[in-house]
Parts: structure tokens; C-alpha cells; sequence
């Protein structure tokens, strides 16, 4: 310092002891970021706990995987319960794994199925405190399961093992930081998926890009309309609210005949306000108000958003249902309806989260759309050999609310069959240890429709576990997990693959049709009875010589007699082809696989296949005589596509 002018000097102390303070400070902030910060290590880590995400952690937990489920509010089960949501939709006759489970417990607790049946718009309707209790109930029977609330994320990285770590925070700015080996995105948004760098699309894709011929001319960024439910209780007395700011009755004056009603959207679609209020109606004088037709429905775009934003857009949704809530007082008649006090935790007791109809659609192995629903056994890719999920809803869009609206597909629920949902659409193309579920998944803008729906994303959230599981536990990379494998785990634990309605859930026939179906040795068929979407494997009727041909597809050299396609298969017929296959495969030997068909046959009839061999074999006989002994479900493992792997 010495050789420096005294003005120099001073500035270098002076320069000396502001890095001293702002070393000390950092230092100190250092020591308070990490006084705040929380760290922990889990095999599978479930960021979110919605409907996917308590059923993904759930299956990996009883496969033996540690979990852990980080969930932003402190309620578990989503848009079943924290977005109140509490109809459920589809699937009343498909009770597939969870989605059967958490059927059980709601009519446990209210006594029976028909104790559910509140309201028209759904079998199944129940109070979201009722299904909140249920999924925390079910989560906390689970040793290998651990649930963290309060912590939204905020960055994930993958590390260079291929490991995960994420950065969540809460409202009181303190982190949580989560190392885990596997991750699967349940976010009602997508937001983990963003985080993590894999590609997806927002909104309508056109025509031309999907080959949907309900689509769109052109492709566009529209979302389907958020609801903020409103979960009103009679009180027996007047429980008016103010008049909210901005409130206009025209708003919602064609959800209902009522004198406002003057020009109304959707003149086909009227009801009365009675039909329009028991709509949504809950146990114990509840109701659920979720009301399309010019109710509560508000149209955003949140998924591209910050956090800040979505938090100040969702006041203007949060305004409308009470706009809503006033007209249904006031113009309606119902002041004894107020909001209920008993469910929510929330200062204006409206549900933690609205209900989100569309999310970001990530760029999965396989993209799924309308048109492998509509025809599933005459695209380019056989895609229902690996189902692993169920549904039979109509495609639902909800657009109303839309500036604009008029000219988007109008597909208020537009007929299909009912479907399986392949594996590939919850992998991202190109990532390893990471899953996406919730309604992230890999489909058409169109097909979402459907594949939104609770029942549907409960069983998606149960094969993301069971990938993540397999991954995990045989030490395998996510995209090399055999799809017979989890399919295998899927049927295990109560799942379906196919939407068949042939066989009892739990039955030996039940897996038997499920394990044939999934090879396409017989196909079903869809049917639309009134409003339910069926499909049949038609296990009953007969087997006719056309329908040996799929016998083909599995083993190419089979050349079963079809001379006269319409003619019935004899028993003895069918038993000499799968004997002639299990002696070709190399499966058994000639007199083993005579012993083994004529004592499956036994097994199934009671009687000897010499006394029936001049009957007519049905289709559900000739599935089992196939599974039992040659096992083609097992034996002729599939690619993610479909396609059978050669060896």
C-alpha cells in the first residue's frame, strides 16, 4: 500500500471492507439458504398427488419400491377431490386396479353402490373431504411410502448417472431438494416434464398432422375450458352472498330455462334449473357445481405460464364460479345453497385447485390418437398389444367459454368405442428414468377427450408405478422394461388391458380373454348401447373359420383350414391346431400336447375332448384351450409398437 497515493489506499480498504461485509453476508446467507433447505434421497420419486400420482406411488410401494409423493396442497387425489371433481366418469363397468379400489372404499363408506348414485350425471358421486380421507387412508397402509406436502417444484435436473434431483419450494420460501433415481412427472400440468427439457404441444393439432378426421382444418394453441368448482351444502336458511365484482347474469343466463334464458348457446342442450342442480348432487345434501352448459366453465391457457401468473388468472376463474354461485341465488331461487364449510381448508372455501381438462402432451414413444380407438385392429401400428389402461367415455370437449368457439369441432360427447390405452404414450422419446402421467401423456388433442377422464388417468398413474418399479428393480433402462412385463404386473393387480366385458374381473377366464385379446389371435368388437360405449371379445358365440386367421399373425406357418369362412370350428378341429403349433414351437412333444389340450379341456368343460370333438368350439373356449397350453401372451414378447420381436 505503501507505494499508492493515500486517496488510492483509502479506496482499497474501503474496497477491502465492503468484500469483507459482502463475503460475511453471503456467508450468512449461505448458512440461513441452508438452515431452510431440507434434502433426502428416494428410489421413486411421484411429484405431484393427483389421481396418477397416488396410484403410480401406491403400485410402486407394494412392488417394494421406496416412494416418495411431493404434493403441492395437503390434500391427496387431485381432481378427484382437491379440484373437487367428485363424479366420476366412465368406467363403471371396467373396475380396473385403483380406480376398483377406491370404488370399494367410497361404497364402504357410504354403505352401498347405490348410497353413490346422488346425482344424473354419474354412478359415482361423493364428497371430495370423503375421497381425500380414502386416498390418504390407502397411502398411509404403505411401508415403502412417504408423502411430502406443502412443495411445488421449481427445477429438476438429470445428473450424470441418469439419476434425478429436483428443487421444490413452499409458500414460506423454504426448499426442498429430492434425489431420486426415477421420477414420474404427475403434475396437473406438465410442469416436471418442461423442467426436464422433453418436447410437447399445446392445443389442436390440424387434420392433416393426425389423420383425425374430427380434427381441426387447422391446428391451433386453444385448451379445453378450466372449471373452478363450487361445492355448495343446504343450510335451510338464507346463505346469500354479495354480489361479486363484475358480476353479469348474462353470463350464465342460458345455463338453464329460466326468464333470462333469451338466446342461449346450446338451445339442444337446455334443461330445467332442477335437472341443472341435481346434476352434480352429493351425499348429504351437497352439491357439485361443474355445470357445462353455460355454468361455471372459464376459458384460460395457465400451462405456459409462471406460477405468478396462473395465481393472478386463476382470480378471474375463481370470480366467474362465484359469479355463478350468486346466479344460481338469486336468479334461481336456491339462497339456502351457500358454499360448503365442511370441505375445503381454504379461506373462500372453494377447492385447492380448478379443474384442469388439458395439459401439455409430451412427445412419447407412441403418440395416440382417435383414429386407433375408432379402429384399433386397421393401423399402421398394432398398438393394442400393449394396453395398459381402459376407458369407454365418449371424446368430451368443453369449449364454450371460448372466444371463438363456434368454429372449433364441435365434440360434446362424440361416440366411440370403448378403448385400451398403449404403454408408449407415458414414455418421453429419447429420456431414460422419467414418466409422465396425470394428462401429460402422448395423445392427439382429440383423443385427450377421453383419456382425461379420472378412471383412465387412475390406471395410467398404475402402469407409470409399474414401469418405474420394473425399471428400477431388474435394473433396466425405462425403455427396455418387456411390455409383457408390465402388462403382466397391470393384470396382477386388478388391472385390465382390454375393455372387455366377457369375463368377471378376478375370474380365470377374465385373465385368459385379457392375455389372448393382447395378441390379436381374436379380436373384439365395439358397440355403442344408449349412452354406455362397450366392447366384446364375443367369448359366447362360435368360432368360425375366418376367425383362425389370427392365428397367423402370431405363428406365420399355421395354415388353418378357411375353405368356408362362415362355417363353424369344431372342437376337435381347434384342439389339432394348437396341438400341431405346441409340437412345431417346439413347446411339447406330440403325446404331451394331446395330454395337454384334452386335460385343459377338461379342466374347462368337465368333459373328455373325444365326447365333444364334433361340437362347435366357442371363441372364449378356444382362448383358453390357446393360453393354457401354448401361452403366445408369454412366449411372443411385443416391441413398445406392438410388433412382435423375433429372436
Amino acid at each position: 500500500l505503501h507505494l499508492l497515493s493515500r486517496r488510492q489506499r483509502q479506496m482499497c480498504i474501503r474496497d477491502s471492507y465492503i468484500i469483507c461485509v459482502v463475503s460475511l453476508m453471503l456467508t450468512m446467507g449461505n448458512s440461513f439458504a441452508k438452515a431452510n433447505t431440507t434434502t433426502t434421497e428416494t428410489d421413486l420419486l411421484v411429484v405431484g398427488g393427483g389421481a396418477s400420482g397416488v396410484s403410480a406411488a401406491v403400485q410402486a410401494s407394494r412392488m417394494g419400491i421406496e416412494t416418495l409423493i411431493v404434493e403441492e396442497s395437503t390434500w391427496l387425489g387431485g381432481m378427484l377431490t382437491a379440484a373437487g371433481v367428485s363424479a366420476i366418469d366412465g368406467n363403471y363397468g371396467l373396475r380396473a386396479g385403483f380406480w376398483g379400489e377406491f370404488l370399494d372404499q367410497l361404497v364402504n363408506h357410504y354403505g352401498s353402490y347405490e348410497a353413490l348414485k346422488t346425482g344424473w350425471v354419474s354412478n359415482v358421486q361423493f364428497e371430495p373431504s370423503v375421497g381425500n380421507n380414502i386416498m390418504k387412508a390407502i397411502v398411509a397402509k404403505e411401508k415403502n411410502l412417504s408423502v411430502t406436502y406443502g412443495f411445488y417444484p421449481v427445477a429438476v435436473k438429470q445428473n450424470e448417472d441418469k439419476s434425478w434431483t429436483l428443487t421444490a419450494q413452499n409458500d414460506k420460501n423454504e426448499q426442498l431438494t429430492v434425489h431420486a433415481k426415477f421420477i414420474i412427472d404427475a403434475t396437473e400440468l406438465g410442469d416436471v416434464a418442461k423442467m426436464a427439457g422433453i418436447k410437447y404441444d399445446v392445443g389442436m393439432e390440424a387434420r392433416a398432422n393426425t389423420g383425425e378426421e374430427i380434427a381441426p382444418e387447422v391446428s391451433n394453441n386453444i385448451v379445453q375450458d378450466i372449471t373452478y368448482v363450487a361445492t355448495l351444502k343446504d343450510y335451510g336458511k338464507d346463505m346469500s352472498i354479495s354480489k361479486p365484482e363484475g358480476y353479469d347474469p348474462q353470463e350464465y343466463a342460458g345455463c338453464c330455462i329460466n326468464p333470462l334464458c333469451i338466446n342461449p348457446k346450446e338451445p339442444d342442450r337446455l334443461r330445467t334449473k332442477e335437472d341443472m342442480m341435481t346434476y352434480g348432487a352429493l351425499p348429504n345434501n351437497k352439491y357439485m357445481i361443474n355445470w357445462p352448459i353455460e355454468g361455471n366453465d372459464f376459458y384460460v391457457n395457465l400451462i405456459d405460464m409462471t406460477r405468478s401468473e396462473r395465481i393472478e388468472a386463476l382470480k378471474s376463474a375463481k370470480l366467474f364460479t362465484m359469479g355463478f354461485v350468486y346466479f344460481i341465488q338469486h336468479e334461481l331461487g336456491y339462497k339456502n345453497l351457500g358454499l360448503a364449510d365442511d370441505e375445503y381448508p381454504t379461506a373462500d372455501k372453494l377447492p385447492f385447485i380448478p379443474y384442469h381438462r388439458e395439459s401439455r402432451r409430451i412427445h412419447g414413444d407412441i403418440r395416440f390418437n382417435y383414429n386407433y380407438v375408432k379402429a384399433p385392429y386397421s393401423q399402421p401400428l398394432p398398438l393394442y398389444r400393449t394396453n395398459i389402461a381402459v376407458g369407454d367415455y365418449p371424446v368430451d370437449h368443453h369449449h364454450t367459454r371460448y372466444n371463438g368457439y363456434e368454429a372449433l369441432p364441435r365434440l360434446y360427447f362424440h361416440p366411440i368405442p370403448s378403448f385400451g390405452l398403449p404403454l408408449g404414450t407415458i414414455i418421453p422419446k429419447g429420456y431414460e428414468n422419467i414418466l409422465v402421467a396425470e394428462k401429460s401423456i402422448s395423445v392427439s388433442n382429440i383423443i385427450n377427450g377421453t383419456t382425461r377422464l379420472q378412471p383412465v388417468v387412475l390406471q395410467i398413474g398404475t402402469a407409470a408405478g409399474t414401469l418405474a418399479a420394473l425399471s428400477l428393480r431388474d435394473n433396466l433402462s425405462t425403455h427396455k422394461v418387456p411390455v409383457r412385463d408390465v402388462q403382466n404386473a397391470i393384470l396382477a393387480s386388478g388391472g385390465y388391458l382390454q375393455p372387455y366385458l366377457d369375463a368377471e374381473k378376478g375370474t380365470e377366464m377374465f385373465a385368459t380373454l385379457q392375455r389372448i385379446g393382447s395378441t390379436g389371435i381374436l379380436k373384439g368388437v365395439g358397440r355403442k348401447v344408449d349412452w354406455t360405449n362397450q366392447f366384446w371379445l364375443r367369448a359366447d358365440t362360435t368360432l368360425l373359420q375366418s376367425e383362425l386367421a389370427g392365428l397367423q399373425e402370431v405363428y406365420p406357418y399355421c395354415q388353418p383350414t378357411m375353405t368356408h369362412p362362415q362355417k363353424a370350428v369344431t372342437v376337435s378341429q381347434a384342439l389339432d391346431l394348437v396341438r400341431n403349433i405346441a409340437v412345431h414351437e417346439g413347446i411339447k412333444s406330440k403325446k404331451e400336447a394331446t395330454n395337454a389340450t384334452n386335460a385343459a379341456w377338461m379342466k374347462l368343460t368337465g368333459h373328455t375332448a373325444k365326447a365333444d370333438k364334433e361340437q362347435e368350439i366357442t371363441r372364449g373356449q378356444y382362448a383358453y384351450i390357446i393360453d393354457k397350453v401354448l401361452d403366445p401372451f408369454n412366449r411372443k414378447p411385443v416391441d413398445i409398437e406392438g410388433n412382435f420381436i423375433q429372436p
